[in-house]
């Protein structure tokens, strides 16, 4: 949010809808946030130059700041693929999922987390999520239950899970940013380029700065040799490619069909 700096803007049909849309979505990839304003110009303004869509989610985000909420901008941790979600910035995640789960599930959410904001990977196995579930308040969960209750979190795009362990969802980083920073303060981890909350990436084995896997690929772009930024040491570490938005068009990848892979802090 740029507070006082921004200007308000006028919302049209276009504007409501497209958000109307995006919030029952919750989170989407920046092509399909695309081809979201295209459908809601042919619907309320065919006739109308499809605008900017920075310069169109800003109208939007103009209008919406005096109700502490805000259309944010992220990308994935693992490839970067750039996202966009409505986060409502007055309140916690947790606390905004109330609606949709019970407090036991709540509870579970919450232990989760803690799990995965401490592990030196980014991630919890489901064996020790639902060895905490005799823990949870509220009413008695069995741990068949807890692994139903996990899938509904990945369903809603809270969680990730890969290979039997879980991880945040770029929707649940990009609204629970401020609170995780909050709660769990000494053991919150930041990207050393970005600056912004780190759940799983690489580090230095030397000084141990921490970089997401996006960020990595970029300052390590054009290196043969790369080094860490921080300490100058070796960086022991695979280079990811950079994501390239044309190159995946061109070769028809699908974020369905492509096989996940374990990102982790080293």
């Amino acid at each position: 949010m740029q507070g006082n700096t921004r200007r308000t803007g006028v919302m049209t049909d276009v504007h409501r809808r497209f958000l109307q849309l995006l919030m029952t979505h919750g989170v989407l990839e920046e092509c399909d946030v695309k081809r979201l304003q295209k459908h809601c110009y042919k619907v309320h303004d065919c006739n109308a130059t499809v605008e900017k869509l920075e310069d169109f989610i800003n109208t939007i985000n103009s209008v919406l700041e005096s109700l502490y909420i805000e259309i944010k901008k992220g990308v994935t941790e693992d490839d970067g693929r750039p996202i966009y979600a409505l986060v409502n910035l007055a309140t916690t995640s947790v606390s905004k999922m109330a609606s949709d789960f019970a407090e036991n599930e709540l509870d579970l959410f919450r232990k989760a987390l803690e799990l995965i904001i401490d592990s030196d990977t980014g991630f919890a196995s489901s064996t020790n999520i639902l060895n905490l579930v005799d823990q949870l308040k509220g009413k008695k969960m069995r741990k068949k239950e807890a692994e139903h209750v996990l899938q509904k979190f990945v369903q809603n795009k809270w969680l990730i899970e890969k290979e039997g362990e879980f991880t945040l969802h770029g929707r649940a980083i990009l609204e629970m940013d401020q609170y995780i920073r909050e709660t769990y303060p000494d053991a919150v981890k930041v990207c050393n380029i970005c600056r912004s909350l780190l759940i799983q990436g690489q580090s230095c084995e030397t000084c141990g700065i921490r970089m997401h896997l996006p960020c990595v690929a970029k300052y390590f772009q054009s290196s043969s040799e790369p080094h860490c930024p921080h300490c100058n040491d070796y960086w022991p570490h695979e280079v990811p490619e950079v994501f390239d938005p044309e190159k995946e068009r061109e070769t028809g990848m699908s974020r369905s069909n492509k096989r996940p892979s374990r990102s982790r802090q080293h």
